[in-house]
């Protein structure tokens, strides 16, 4: 026999007895179904009568809600009338009686609002009547909602009324009726279980039922099939299983290597299926370690040039940083022991000369920013706090009397583990970048997200934006635009951004303003 045909003729067994099996669960599915929704209606029933009994006691202990609490008494009742009304499966004598509680429970809590309203008319009217002993009028009149016997036993001992006042055969009768009322209560819960056991043991049984099924059906879908199994497996497919597990071990041992080549055939078709899943699995596999291969050495090459231009940019800046002093030092000296009548124009050059060394020097700055290698020192850092820091700092160097600022964020503390001063800095520089981008005027916007583990940072501005063959470019050292930048501004960004562990990105087009994305972990690097 074939294997195709091995492979039918237990595939047919097993089927037949599934499709009967499928066919009774089917059927039995039905079942189960309407009996879960009529359980879900029953323990509707029961939750809302309980609701209807809190309400009820609410109604009673606490006066100053008893408006409330009464329109969720006949919210409720409504509800249970509307679900009885429309019930049209379990025992219908049942189902009747309790229709017929909450009937009866509704006009019976209708009652003892009246009587509640005329006790309270009466309370109030008889105030005067007793003389001093009227200030516990008010804690009678709130303790006689929830025990009326009480309080009448209380007016005819301490307050001398006779057991024919009105005013006590009126709490009484509120007594009485109260206790009918929760007896009421009580028969409509009583009544809501019963229907509730009901559903259960209905959905019980069908359960039942379907798991007797499966324990006739399963065991002897079960044997023929692993029949059916065993059989074929002791012919072509334990030779399948032989020659995967040889691919496989070949794909572990030269997992590094060339792809394995195409077109080598099996003796079987099933062969040839496997043979190729499996080596398309490996080649797959090898795409994706080449992909990795290409993008670690490129972050190799970008590490080793950003490691030459910071060896190179601090060599440069230390041997500028003394003569910039000196020239700086010279200047200064030079202008301080000018006379009061030398020329204008020397004091000009004087000046000048001061200006572009503080410039130059700042630019020695970032050179020396750029190539310091320091770590992150970390510490707990609010960062909302930090962002409006920078801010200022920003403020105080450039002019921002057209900028609008906002910062948007979710908590008013948002913690987290970082460097301050070089945070800081990410700031001052991202702010500094996009107050220039718009020359003064705008809006510089800046949004934190917080998560579990780590937050998000936009900051956005409504400049110029940044041209789309320059958006690849802009965190490389020495890339700018600007006159009299450096390039180092964001390129330092990114070297705390990494270095804190997170990344950064930007979204930008031109004449649509700029966005940066910063994802730092909360916890530190």
């Amino acid at each position: 026999m074939s294997l195709r045909k091995k492979i039918i003729f237990g595939f047919s067994i097993s089927a037949f007895i599934i499709t009967i099996l499928a066919a009774f669960e089917y059927v039995n599915f039905i079942q189960v179904r309407n009996e879960i929704q009529f359980l879900e209606v029953t323990d509707s029933i029961r939750n809302k009568s309980l609701e209807l009994r809190r309400h009820e006691k609410n109604f009673f202990l606490f006066p100053e809600q008893a408006a409330a609490e009464s329109g969720s008494v006949y919210d409720y009742l409504d509800q249970l009338g509307g679900i009885t009304n429309n019930l049209n499966s379990g025992d219908p004598a049942k189902i009747k009686d309790l229709r017929d509680y909450v009937s009866g429970y509704g006009t019976q809590f209708g009652a003892i609002e009246k009587q509640l309203t005329g006790i309270s008319a009466d309370f109030e009217s008889r105030r005067a009547s007793f003389g001093p002993s009227q200030s516990f009028l008010p804690l009678a009149e709130a303790y006689s909602r929830d025990k009326p016997l009480f309080v009448s036993g209380f007016l005819q001992n301490s307050m001398g009324l006779p057991p024919t006042d009105p005013l006590v055969v009126k709490l009484n009768r509120l007594d009485t009726s109260i206790n009918s009322l929760r007896t009421a209560g009580e028969n409509i819960l009583t009544a809501s279980e019963g229907l509730d056991k009901i559903a259960r043991d209905d959905a019980d049984h069908v359960i039942r039922q379907s798991q007797i099924a499966l324990l006739v059906f399963f065991p002897l879908f079960l044997l023929i099939g692993l029949s059916a199994m065993l059989y074929i497996s002791t012919g072509v497919v334990r030779r399948l299983k032989t020659l995967t597990v040889a691919i496989d071990r070949i794909g572990a041992r030269y997992a590094g290597g060339a792809p394995a080549k195409e077109g080598q055939k099996a003796a079987h078709k099933d062969e040839v299926d496997t043979l190729v899943e499996k080596f398309n699995n490996m080649n797959s596999q090898l795409n994706t370690w080449e992909i990795e291969l290409r993008e670690k050495n490129h972050e190799l090459l970008q590490s080793k040039k950003l490691a030459a231009i910071g060896t190179l940019a601090a060599g440069v800046a230390h041997e500028l940083n003394n003569p910039l002093n000196n020239i700086n030092l010279s200047a200064q000296a030079l202008k301080k022991n000018l006379k009061e009548e030398s020329e204008a124009e020397i004091r000009e050059i004087i000046d000048d000369i001061v200006g572009q060394t503080a410039r130059v020097k700042e630019i020695v700055g970032n050179l020396l920013e750029f190539a310091r290698e320091r770590e992150p020192r970390l510490q707990d850092v609010e960062l909302n706090a930090l962002a409006h820091n920078a801010y200022r700092l920003v403020s105080g160097t450039m002019d921002t009397g057209g900028i609008t600022f906002a910062l948007d964020t979710e908590e008013e503390r948002i913690m987290l583990r970082a460097d301050p001063a070089q945070l800081e800095r990410v700031f001052v520089n991202l702010f500094t970048n996009a107050i220039a981008a718009m020359d003064g005027a705008g809006q510089l916007a800046v949004r934190i997200e917080p998560g579990k583990d780590s937050l998000k940072i936009y900051v956005s501005d409504t400049g110029k934006g940044i041209p789309e063959e320059d958006r690849d470019k802009v965190f490389d050292p020495f890339f700018t635009k600007k006159d009299k930048g450096t390039g180092l501004g964001l390129a330092i960004v990114m070297n705390v951004i990494n270095k804190h562990g997170g990344e950064i990105s930007v979204v930008s087009q031109e004449n649509m303003g700029t966005v940066f994305e910063i994802d730092l972990p909360r916890k530190g690097v």
